[in-house]
């Protein structure tokens, strides 16, 4: 059995179905990421596991011990949450030692025990400052100190991050990341933001609609995505409708592609897999290929977006490496992608 084992769980408000028949493996030291929009589960799968809200059905089980209706307090997690929930009264050393206090831990523990966490953060010597008197990151490292102190079975981590500006967010995750490693702590973290979960986690778990659509390492989730709804939520792709010719092949803006595909399918290709090259230039035997014009470029710093289009049946995006040669706007190319990089899912009903 794994450190944590979540079983079937499922979850209703009324007619509305939050969580459906979840189940989840980590083991000891482990972090996961629970990585999905708004309203997909994610939040309410967290509370479930914390004790703050009950399950209708299923199973929780730590460490070999099954906790499914245990209350919170007798569970030893640490939570951060969204808003931090720091107490504006109480100095950055009360608001750590809050949960050692509700332990009963002796004052010298509690005293050794805070200096360790606020070293650990990197707030060494503001112990006695204010919540108002510090920035959002370093509220957000007491939020985390306080979770760490009381040295919990599990760390759970809900949208930690999102209040915070990218530059800090950015620091942040890898701070936490080292964190967790440095300490072995297994880890679930629940963000809707995918390069928190790609940078943040040992494996990730897209939800969809209170199921788990996929679970895996970042390279699975983003390489090999195992439906059409994780191929769109994780990175971009560019997204193309694959229709038959009078010979039964399989083609996109009418042109052939050397694919096989059945019929309402449509084509995944991630802007970057894809490149720009002359028309004269023939496709390889394991390269997939289609013309059009370049409606226009756009530049986002590291990279080129150019916008490719074939009169009026679509269009698809290439990104290119900032300094290269970009072709003019209105040029005719062709866009050329390896055989193995095409993703091919049954096209939703509109």
């Amino acid at each position: 059995m794994s450190y944590l084992e979540l079983s079937s769980l499922q979850k209703r408000y009324g007619n509305a179905v939050a969580v459906d028949d979840v189940s989840l493996s980590i083991e000891r030291g482990e972090s996961v990421a629970l990585l999905g929009p708004s309203g997909c589960g994610k939040t309410t799968t967290l509370r479930m596991l914390a004790g703050l809200v009950a399950p209708d059905r299923g199973a929780i089980s730590l460490d070999g011990t099954e906790i499914t209706r245990l209350p919170p307090h007798r569970r030893n997690m640490g939570y951060v949450f969204q808003s931090y929930a720091l107490f504006p009264h109480l100095s950055v050393a009360r608001n750590i030692a809050f949960g050692l206090e509700e332990r009963g831990v002796g004052k010298r523990e509690i005293t050794n025990r805070i200096e360790e966490a606020l070293a650990l953060v990197r707030l060494a010597g503001l112990g006695l400052r204010r919540p108002k008197e510090l920035s959002g990151g370093q509220q957000q490292r007491v939020a985390l100190a306080r979770a760490l102190v009381i040295q919990p079975s599990l760390l759970l981590l809900d949208e930690s991050l999102s209040n915070l500006d990218a530059k800090l967010r950015d620091a942040m995750r890898h701070e936490i990341r080292s964190i967790q490693r440095s300490l072995g702590i297994t880890t679930l973290f629940v963000t809707h933001d995918q390069v928190e979960a790609l940078t943040m986690c040992d494996r990730i778990a897209v939800m969809h609609r209170g199921r788990v659509a996929q679970i895996g390492s970042a390279e699975d989730i983003y390489e090999r995505p195992a439906t059409r709804f994780v191929a769109e939520f994780v990175g971009r792709a560019n997204v193309l409708p694959l229709a038959r010719d009078g010979q039964g092949r399989a083609t996109v803006w009418g042109q052939s592609l050397p694919v096989d595909a059945a019929a309402d399918s449509d084509l995944f290709v991630r802007p970057q897999r894809m490149r720009i090259v002359p028309v004269s230039e023939p496709a390889g035997g394991d390269t997939a290929r289609l013309t059009g014009r370049v409606l226009r470029s756009v530049y986002v710093g590291d990279h080129v977006e150019v916008l490719v289009e074939d009169g009026g049946h679509g269009q698809l995006t290439v990104e290119m490496p900032s300094g290269t040669a970009v072709p003019a706007d209105g040029a005719e190319v062709a866009v050329v992608w390896a055989r193995s990089e095409s993703r091919i899912f049954a096209r939703e009903a509109s």
